[in-house]
This record gives structure tokens, C-alpha cells and sequence, in this order.
């Protein structure tokens, strides 16, 4: 076996692009977009709908020679987790047939490579009188677990293999870095994360040593995958090493989240070795334990663990501490937590552009910890803080923190404020069609809400129709996120540059869902 550079060549080169489509014809166009971005693409060709589909692609291919390139052949079958429903013949043929077009690599399923009973993969009677392209990689698709090792997961190097490919399922992010390990420990091995909570050690894999790194053409197919446009310029997944910082934003949901789009532009315009990734974390203890090994230094901190965060620090920021709030980590070079509260910034920033704090009356929905940071943040303006929430024992405490006042659900038709926020989830993407509070209880001059995507939320949308000012949650949203960019680097923040991409993105995506 040759070296990890010589399998597939070095930068881009190994972010491999996945054409998967239905016809010919839409595969075809996938495979020049790809070819824009990178000269490694896979061909998914157990996602053509017929062996007609097949024979097209595989004759277009034919006839289009794409010098330069690396081509690697994949029919999975059914059992291996692909789409062809016949049987080891059937995946064989279409394998000799990508050779035949020009393919110099083939995805070999381990299921296929048990059926065939030790017989050489070189030798065509062996194989029906087929052959294979001239390299191969063996693979393994484990939907359940994630393997300790090679040698357990039944893929022991093969001698006529050229490299062997283990993809995973991660139901922790310990499994996700087991996964990583293997990729640093066994030359010519392509390992791959696979779900929501392996996304970050998806991105991590070619710096740990990956031959190859998956993503597919144009957006994500399943939960945990990175288009091949993110891989490559917003993650810069083949220009990572272990010098480069690696900063990320802990949640549950996570998905959803602009930040690493926001951070990795300032990076990026700031030229910071650094990367921001996002990590679905359900147990803090799991993640934690990760930190070392994915050499993390600093963490946005988002729901549910904004207060639970707090009894792993070693120190907190004073006025984090008397929030009892944290949306910021810094992780110092002994590996102890320093926690901080950016929350409060962005909450100011954006509401004191509509109306003068002090002597204001200001209700805030919700008690989890992003309405922790409002209700102090307004207090210390001098703003009159009430509070309404479902769980009525953590409105009654937070009110009493802030000497505030709790108003019940049913004074809300009644009462007015100078300024209502919503610091609830309700009606964040994608259930952006719901409204934490109806139109009869949005008796205010402004409205804000701090969920920043959608970017106009249906609750403003109410508030706009009543002819009520509205605040996106982007205007919180982007200020805080530059404080954390500055805390954890100690530079200037583009910010300019930061909101323009949350922005765009924002617009993209209204544009993309009125077309759909």
C-alpha cells in the first residue's frame, strides 16, 4: 500500500464529492459541478433508478473522458445500506462496466467480499469472467455502532485491497473519536462519522489522517453530512492540521445554528487557523471528556446546557455567576472552563436602538438562560423586568433575582409594556410556523424576538401587522457572537463582514422555502 498522500494526492484532492441522482442526465450535472470544487468524485451508482439509467450515465461518462480527475465506482447493494436490489453478480457487473468507462477505483462492500469466499478480487474468472477497476476500497457501513478497531469491525487489511473504509454510526461523540483513532492508526483508511453527533469528527477526519473525506453535491441527504461546498470553504476541511484552534457551539437541537457560519467568516477574513464547529451534544460529560482529543479552546454554549454548564467551570465571570448563566467558554491551555455571559451584550445592543431602557417596562417570555441573561441585562439598564413563564416556580425565582414582577399567561391581554421579548424556542426553524404569543397579548411598542432564524419569526410578523416596531433576533444574535469571536482570539471581529453572511444565509433560505 502506498502512502496516505499517494492514494488520492494531497489538499482538496481528498474531499470526495458524491454524485448520487436518479437519471443519468442529473448525474451527469452533478459530476461537472463537483469537478468545480474537486477532482475526487464518487459515483453513487446503485442511486440510479434502472440498469437503462446506468448504461446512459456509464456511456456519457464514456464518451466524456475527464482527464485529471479520480473516479471511484460505488453500487451498493440493499444490504450494505445502498439502493440496488439484486445481488452480488448485479453489483459486480455494474463495477466491470465503471471500469470499462474509465473508473480507476472501485467501492467494494465487506458483505460482497464475504460472499465471495476468499477469491482473489484480481482474478476475472474468479469474478464471472469481470473485473474490477485497478483499485480497490473495501468498505464497511455500520448503521448501529461504531467499531473499536479495524480488526473488530471484520475489516482486517485485505492484500489485494488498496485502502478499507469504515463508516459508522456515532451515537456519542466518544464513538465519533474511536472512529478518528482508527484513521491515525491505520495507513490507507477512510473514516466516516456518520449521523448528526459524528458531524464535527466528519469534518476533523482529514486532519486525523483520512484518506478521504465524503460530502455530498449541493445540500446534506442525511443527518451528519456537510456539502461539498461547506467542506470545502466554510469548514476548510483539507486545510486543517492539528495546529489549527478548534472552536464549536454545544446544543440540542444544533442543526439549525448559524454560528459556525458566522465565526468561520471571521476566521476566514481575519486568515486565523482556526475552525468553529457544531456539536450536538444530549450528555455534557460525553463532550467534555472530547476536549483534549479534538484540542478544542472555546465553546458557544446554547440550549439546554446554558445552566448546567456551570458546575463543570472551574471559574465563572461575576456577572455569568450571578445570571447563573453561561453562553461562553474558554477552555485555557491546562484544560480548565472559564465561563463567561455574551447574551446580555446583544440583548442590550439591539433593544437600545428602539426605546430608552431606563424606567421601561419590559416583559420577558420565558426563564431557561438566555431569558437569565434579558432579565439582568434590562435590570442593570434600569428597565422595569416582568417575567411570564410556563414553569412558574423558575419565573417566580427569576423575578425575584431581578426584583421583577411574574404576570400569569392570562394578564397578558390586558397589561401593556413598552417592550415584549420572546426568549422561548417556540416557533425557531423548522417550526417557524407557530407563535409563542398571539396577536391579543402583544399590547407593546416593540417587539423582539431572540430566536434569529427565521429571520422575521411569525411572532414578528404578528407584531408588524399591529403595526408594532419589531427586533430581529439577529441584532442579538451577531453581537454576542462577536464577543465571543474577541474573547476567544483577542482580536478585532469583522463584524461587518460576521452579520453580512448570517444575513445572506437568512434571505437565502426565506427565498429558498417561498420557491418550494
Amino acid at each position: 500500500m502506498g502512502s496516505r498522500k499517494g492514494l488520492f494526492g494531497g489538499g482538496a484532492r481528498r474531499i470526495c464529492a458524491v454524485a448520487a441522482a436518479s437519471t443519468a442526465a442529473e448525474m451527469a450535472r452533478l459530476v461537472r459541478l463537483g469537478l468545480r470544487e474537486t477532482p475526487t468524485i464518487e459515483l453513487r451508482l446503485d442511486w440510479l433508478r434502472s440498469d437503462s439509467e446506468r448504461s446512459r450515465f456509464l456511456a456519457w461518462f464514456k464518451r466524456n473522458r475527464l482527464g485529471g480527475a479520480t473516479f471511484l465506482a460505488t453500487c451498493r447493494r440493499r444490504v450494505g445500506g445502498g439502493r440496488l436490489s439484486g445481488g452480488m453478480k448485479a453489483e459486480l457487473h455494474w463495477l466491470w462496466q465503471a471500469r470499462e468507462a474509465g473508473c480507476s477505483w472501485c467501492d467494494l462492500e465487506i458483505e460482497t467480499l464475504r460472499e465471495l469466499q476468499g477469491q482473489s478480487l484480481r482474478d476475472s474468472k474468479s469474478l464471472g469472467n469481470l473485473e474490477l477497476p485497478s483499485r480497490i476500497l473495501l468498505s464497511l457501513h455500520d448503521f448501529a455502532r461504531t467499531p473499536s478497531s479495524v480488526r473488530s469491525s471484520g475489516l482486517v487489511a485485505h492484500s489485494e485491497a488498496d485502502a478499507v473504509k469504515v463508516a459508522a454510526h456515532a451515537q456519542t461523540i466518544g464513538d465519533s473519536l474511536r472512529l478518528l483513532r482508527l484513521a491515525r492508526s491505520s495507513p490507507n483508511l477512510v473514516a466516516v462519522p456518520m449521523g448528526e453527533v459524528g458531524l464535527p469528527a466528519r469534518i476533523l477526519a482529514l486532519r486525523e489522517g483520512s484518506a478521504l473525506a465524503y460530502a455530498p453535491i449541493g445540500a446534506a441527504t442525511a443527518p451528519g453530512q456537510v456539502s461539498l461546498h461547506d467542506l470545502k470553504h466554510l469548514y476548510r476541511a483539507h486545510e486543517l492540521t492539528r495546529r489549527t484552534r478548534v472552536y464549536g457551539v454545544i446544543g440540542d437541537p444544533v442543526g439549525h445554528s448559524l454560528s459556525p457560519l458566522m465565526h468561520n467568516t471571521g476566521f476566514v477574513a481575519r486568515k486565523i487557523d482556526a475552525v468553529y464547529l457544531p456539536f450536538l451534544v444530549k450528555n455534557l460529560r460525553d463532550f467534555l471528556k472530547a476536549v483534549p482529543e479534538f484540542g478544542i479552546r472555546g465553546f458557544s454554549v446554547t440550549i439546554p446546557h446554558k445552566q448546567s454548564i456551570l458546575k463543570y467551570l472551574q471559574e465563572c465571570e461575576p456577572l455569568a455567576a450571578e445570571i447563573g448563566a453561561v453562553n461562553t467558554v474558554v477552555v485555557r491551555r491546562d484544560g480548565s472552563l472559564i465561563g463567561s455571559n455574551t447574551d446580555y451584550i446583544g440583548i442590550l445592543r439591539a433593544l437600545e436602538k428602539k426605546l430608552r431602557l431606563r424606567g421601561s417596562r419590559v416583559l420577558i417570555f420565558g426563564a431557561g438562560g438566555v431569558a437569565r441573561a434579558a432579565a439582568f441585562a434590562l435590570a442593570k439598564a434600569g428597565a422595569h423586568v416582568g417575567i411570564c413563564a410556563r414553569r412558574e416556580s423558575a419565573g417566580r425565582e427569576l423575578a425575584h433575582a431581578v426584583s421583577g414582577e411574574v404576570f400569569p399567561r392570562r394578564a397578558l391581554k390586558t397589561v401593556t409594556f413598552d417592550a415584549i421579548l420572546n426568549a422561548t424556542p417556540i416557533g425557531m426553524h423548522p417550526h417557524d410556523k407557530i407563535s409563542p404569543l398571539s396577536a391579543r397579548e402583544l399590547n407593546c411598542r416593540v417587539v423582539m424576538d431572540l430566536i434569529n432564524r427565521p429571520h422575521m419569526t411569525k411572532l414578528l410578523k404578528l407584531a408588524a401587522s399591529k403595526g408594532i416596531a419589531t427586533v430581529s433576533g439577529v441584532e442579538m444574535f451577531v453581537p454576542q457572537g462577536v464577543a465571543q469571536w474577541e474573547l476567544w482570539t483577542g482580536k478585532r471581529a469583522p463584524e461587518s463582514l460576521m452579520r453580512k453572511a448570517v444575513l445572506r444565509a437568512l434571505r437565502a433560505e426565506e427565498r429558498s422555502r417561498q420557491h418550494s
